[in-house]
């Protein structure tokens, strides 16, 4: 009873130190006698996207060949995709696994960070990748001098930095809340809005920052990607020859395959917690969270290795050579 009243004493004078130890973090409601088999495709997800984008950065640093911009770009998805599942898939397994459900209100925070601030970076690296075939197909002579190493470098930077200085208020705007209606949070991440729905306090900054966020990150990168794409388009029914036209447009389309990946689900995830949160079932949208940061990490680099010449040859050959080597040994 004192604890309550202290409670009540801290709302009613305006006071936001409310906070848990602690959160539960449930999985997927309605579904928790299947999240044992649900684990598995998670799982079997998690791993392909650890050897894929492991993989591809290892080609990418150590053959001279695919040292250029396209490739440094890739690397740059390649990491964010790594950090991105790594924030959440390894603790949803903790909880279908072995009901290790608890995470630090710290950690909490920190989860969101890294998950939000990544998928702002995904969308980023999505759009400069954008720009690349952009570049690429309408100013091919220029290409090497446009795309300098220190503008990737710097670009990357920008577009990291962007996602980190848009998303620290939102933690901060997270952590400041009172929270006195539970600890337990339906989903199988740190949210931002599953988070703050917790909160007795009011929580109308945290959805309009959010939005402001999600329109600055997401639509200012679909825009620059709709316009690359259409001046694209421009230039490669300009050519003359119908060969040149697909060998032209052939180079775009793994970037379109990650573009489909990562924003089909994001669009999903969007519309549903500001809209559809009374006509879809919660378990729908929690899979679908899930899926939103499992699927580009597992999916990039298997288009990637199909879709590009040079990166299938390197797989080809390095796969050609070991077997070679044990058939040697043997």
């Amino acid at each position: 009873m004192a604890t309550v009243l202290q409670i009540l004493i801290k709302i009613m004078l305006n006071q936001t130190d409310v906070t848990p130890a602690s959160f539960i973090l449930t999985g997927i409601p309605g579904l928790e006698d299947m999240q044992m088999w649900i684990s598995f495709p998670f799982c079997s997800m998690y791993v392909v996207a650890l050897v894929g984008n492991c993989g591809l950065l290892y080609l990418i640093h150590y053959e001279d060949a695919l040292h250029r911009p396209m490739y440094y770009f890739l690397a740059m998805l390649s990491l964010t995709d790594l950090v991105m599942c790594s924030s959440t898939i390894p603790k949803a397994l903790c909880i279908f696994w072995f009901h290790l459900k608890e995470i630090s209100f710290e950690e909490c925070l920190v989860q969101m960070f890294f998950i939000h601030t990544f998928t702002g970076m995904e969308s980023g690296v999505l759009m400069l990748m954008a720009l690349d075939r952009y570049v690429a197909i309408c100013y091919p002579l220029h290409y090497s001098t446009i795309l300098t190493n220190p503008v990737i470098v710097k670009v990357g930077i920008a577009t990291f930095l962007r996602a980190v200085f848009l998303i620290i208020p939102l933690i901060f705007f997270t952590k400041r809340l009172p929270y006195c209606r539970g600890n337990i949070i339906h989903h199988t991440y740190c949210d931002q809005l599953s988070v703050a729905k917790l909160s007795c306090g009011n929580i109308k900054i945290n959805v309009i920052y959010g939005l402001m966020a999600a329109f600055l990150i997401g639509g200012f990168d679909i825009l620059c990607i709709t316009v690359s794409y259409t001046m694209i388009l421009r230039a490669v029914v300009s050519l003359s020859s119908a060969d040149a036209r697909w060998k032209a447009f052939s180079t775009c389309t793994a970037h379109i395959c990650a573009i489909v990946f990562s924003y089909s689900p994001a669009f999903f995830c969007f519309f549903f917690n500001r809209f559809g949160s009374h006509t879809i079932p919660p378990s729908c949208h929690i899979l679908v969270a899930n899926i939103y940061l499992l699927l580009p990490p597992t999916m990039n680099p298997i288009v990637y290795g199909v879709k590009t010449k040079q990166i299938r040859d390197y797989v080809i050959k390095i796969l050609s050579h070991s077997k070679n080597t044990k058939s040697y040994n043997t």
